[in-house]
């Protein structure tokens, strides 16, 4: 016995039939019922393909823009088909390929990488995909129907508004953006609470491979950026649907709210894609190079450094606006501080290179990374010039900023992803890809894109704005624009090897793989099938398959920890945060309908309240309502377990509650995201009162202050009726749970039904002012939130009746209580917010 309770390899042979029981119970669908996968190695797969499919979709979208600019005066494509265009290909790369591509990435490899067999949620995962699937194969189809957005990638009122774009163009962007934003927020959570919770025994926090750390950042990123667009979209939806007036300056609206809230995320997610980039640069290095990756704490502290400082960057893209100086100061300095920590991996990687004992023949992958230097770089200088405020005034919507964002973008993402699939496509499949072709990708790729878009620094500096759909001769920009077009055409050249390549070469395969052809040092290369490693590894150092000794055949003969089934179903160890010891097994969902049927409903609402379908649209909500009930219903579901044993005499618990559990984790996560939403709120009220003091009302013209107390009152009675009877939980009979988490829903629905109807009352409506447009905005977000409970409710009192509800099997009503003591805390400073700040506001 190891110390910490963890087992040493067990030097005896295992029994006959683990092997076949563990593949038996993780056995994929097959036939029509493959949608219904939840393994994440496969919906990871999925995920890949279906945002590789949009990058290619964006592609042929960018090469008809540059074949219109190739000369002057061109007529093929007119403006209107053409705003059309970049919109969409701005909006595809950056929402349909960029973020779900990493995060697609991340869910193929991560399991394996960290020891797991399984991310905690598969079935989330699955939802997920299929959403963002199905939605993004509609949203893109609309540019078939002459319904595509127009209003550039970026969407700025007041040209998006009602008055100046009343087609359904801009409401298609709005919905299903933010529900695709909603499907990556659903991913992040997943990945987080999995690589603080399912990582192999002794794999602590100092040993996790640095593409771990790196999705971690991003997720965080992820679970404080992007609720920030999700309010912009809804506010600028709700000004279109129902004229409630956030950005219009005649009823003290602002336009440049949308600027900050957008930018909020803008900025991040250049990091949020550019972080995992340098992840799988960190990951492959060492394995190219056969050398330990030099800095490993100074890389993890970098990555976080960026993580934090690019949330004060969104300002960077608005110097423009006429936002003061001071505040201008500050946005330029935090983007040139954010250059320290990529510095600092840069000099990390060539670090790692330099020491390496002997330089091994170049490969695929390391050509791409050696691109992706050059390319970054020049991106990064670049960046440093747009920093400079009086550069950036002349710069500002040319094609230098085209220039510079693909530099950064495309060279800071699409070469690593590149090289990743080069690296890793031995690990999904039974044959390498070609190293010939690969050079031919490479060069094909690497060349196109510096003469594509280095002319459009000269371009730029020579006065040729963004977005223009044709150009004079007697501008001279036609041979900058013709070599660019060159360029864009030997891109797609190169892509179209490696697609040759996939198909030659790709050959997923369940049972096999091509094995660790690199001779890499992490986990995700030990010998695994479709449920992952035959065991789950005890880790001792960084890279194990170079430390560990006999490690790749103790794990491949079942003598490490969850040889097989303990339970007769799938399952997969959770491990504590910081130290990676085992705390309990996890019992994991196998395939099924809900997911995939909750995806469909969830996207069908969303599309279908875009084209004022609402019986539709309602019929969908419900579908999917029913759907996620139903996976819900079979979780935490199995009778109470005694302690199982999953190796080397090590017995932990099936289950867990409390602060132990995944669930727990996951729920706060879920909290993150609420608080970041309801601050994103926040900052729109307070940003509009900042810019249009006028329109604030007197505060006689309040509700009377007995009415918001009131509300207060009831929040904070639901909240503590709520922990009252979670105690209860030990005792025999649930019935006065069931009638105090009744109360407690009616308490928590008439507090904020309270509030709304005090404000109707003043005479306040929503299509009067800003201000009135920021109050039931902030209304309607509790109303969320409560709505929200109301379900939890109701689905933990069902749970409840057919006694599935216990101190043991509590999960649901745990969730459920830290969603409720959140939602009352928002409810309480809403309240001092709407009142308490609008009385001294006016």
């Amino acid at each position: 016995m190891a110390a910490h309770g963890q087992a040493l390899p067990n030097p005896l042979p295992r029994p006959e039939g683990e092997e076949e029981q563990l593949r038996r119970v993780w056995r994929r669908p097959r036939g029509w019922r493959a949608v219904t996968v939840v393994n994440n190695t496969h919906v990871g797969l999925l995920y890949v393909g279906t945002a590789m499919l949009f990058f290619l979709l964006a592609g042929v979208l960018a090469l008809l823009m540059r074949t219109q600019l190739a000369v002057p005066d061109n007529g093929l494509i007119g403006h209107e088909l053409y705003n059309q265009l970049f919109t969409m290909h701005g909006t595809v790369m950056m929402f349909l390929f960029a973020v779900p591509a990493v995060e697609a990435v991340a869910m193929l490899i991560l399991p394996n990488m960290l020891g797991a067999r399984d991310l905690p949620f598969p079935r989330l995962s699955a939802y997920s995909y299929w959403a963002y699937a199905v939605g993004g194969i509609v949203f893109f189809c609309s540019i078939f129907a002459g319904l595509a957005p127009d209003g550039g990638w970026f969407m700025y009122p007041p040209l998006t508004s009602s008055a100046y774009s009343p087609a359904l163009n801009a409401d298609l962007w709005l919905l299903g953006i933010g529900f695709i934003e909603i499907s990556a927020i659903a991913g992040a959570i997943e990945l987080a609470t999995g690589i603080l919770r399912t990582r192999a025994p002794g794999m602590t926090l100092d040993r996790m491979p640095i593409f771990a750390w790196v999705m971690l950042v991003f997720s965080g990123m992820v679970i404080v950026a992007f609720p920030a667009v999700i309010v912009a979209t809804a506010l600028l939806e709700l000004e279109r649907a129902f004229g409630m007036p956030f950005f219009i300056a005649e009823k003290g609206g602002d336009p440049l709210l949308w600027q900050h809230l957008f930018w909020f995320f803008g900025h991040p997610e250049v990091y949020i894609i550019f972080l995992p980039g340098a992840g799988m640069v960190s990951m492959i290095i060492p394995a190219m190079t056969g050398q330990r990756l030099v800095g490993y704490r100074l890389i993890v502290l970098a990555v976080v450094a960026t993580g934090f400082l690019s949330f004060g960057l969104w300002v960077h893209h608005m110097f423009a606006t006429g936002i003061p100086r001071l505040s201008l100061s500050f946005a330029s300095a935090a983007s040139m501080a954010v250059s320290v920590p990529t510095g600092i991996q840069v000099f990390a990687w060539l670090a790692t290179i330099a020491s390496a004992r002997r330089l091994r023949p170049l490969k695929t992958p390391m050509l791409f990374i050696l691109g992706f230097f050059f390319i970054f770089v020049l991106g990064g200088l670049t960046g440093v010039m747009v920093a400079v405020i009086p550069f950036d005034l002349q710069a500002h919507d040319t094609y230098f900023i085209v220039a510079h964002l693909h530099y950064v973008l495309f060279g800071g993402m699409v070469f690593p992803l590149f090289a990743a699939f080069y690296y890793w496509a031995p690990f999904v499949s039974s044959r390498v890809l070609s190293d010939r072709l690969g050079r031919w990708t490479f060069w094909l790729m690497f060349l196109g894109f510096n003469i594509s878009f280095f002319p459009m620094h000269f371009t730029g500096l020579a006065g040729m704005p963004r977005r223009v759909y044709t150009y004079a001769d007697s501008s001279g920009w036609g041979a900058f624009n013709m070599i660019s077009t060159v360029g864009a055409y030997m891109i797609a050249a190169g892509v179209l090897v490696f697609l040759f390549d996939l198909a030659r070469n790709l050959r997923p395969d369940n049972n096999k793989n091509a094995g660790n052809v690199w001779q890499a040092g992490t986990l995700e290369w030990l010998p695994s099938c479709n449920f992952g490693p035959r065991s789950v590894p005890l880790v001792t150092s960084r890279e194990p398959l170079w430390d560990q000794a006999n490690l790749a055949e103790d794990v491949k003969a079942g003598r490490y920890y969850l040889p097989n089934a303990p339970t007769g179903q799938r399952s997969s160890l959770i491990t504590s945060a910081i130290e990676a010891r085992p705390e309990y097994l996890l019992e994991l969902p196998g395939p099924g309908w809900p997911p995939f049927v909750a995806a469909l409903g969830t996207a069908g609402f969303f599309l279908l309240l875009t084209f004022k379908m609402h019986a539709l649209a309602a019929a969908c909500g419900l579908l999917a309502l029913a759907m996620i009930w139903r996976w819900l219903w079979d979780a935490d579901a199995r009778p109470e377990r005694p302690h199982v044993n999953i190796g080397g005499g090590i017995y932990v618990p099936v289950s867990c509650r409390g602060s132990a559990s995944h669930s727990w984790w996951a729920m706060i996560i879920l909290v993150m995201v609420c608080a970041s939403i309801f601050g994103a709120m926040t900052f729109a009220y307070l940003f509009l009162w900042i810019t249009s003091p006028q329109v604030w009302p007197e505060a006689a013209r309040l509700p009377t202050a007995a009415l918001p107390i009131i509300s207060a009152f009831l929040f904070a009675c639901s909240s503590a009726i709520l922990a009252w009877i979670g105690s209860r939980l030990r005792r025999p009979g649930q019935s006065l749970l069931r009638v105090g988490l009744a109360i407690s829903m009616l308490m928590l629905a008439a507090g904020i039904g309270l509030e709304a109807y005090g404000q109707w009352q003043t005479g306040l409506r929503p299509q009067d002012s800003a201000y009135a447009a920021g109050v039931y905005a902030v209304v309607g977000l509790q109303c969320v939130l409560t709505a929200v409970l109301v379900y939890m409710g109701m689905f933990t009192i069902a749970r409840s009746l057919c006694g599935r509800l216990s101190a043991v099997r509590r999960a649901c009503y745990d969730s459920t209580a830290i969603l409720w003591h959140y939602t009352v805390a928002q409810g309480l400073v809403a309240l001092g917010l709407l009142h308490g700040f609008a009385r001294l506001a006016g």
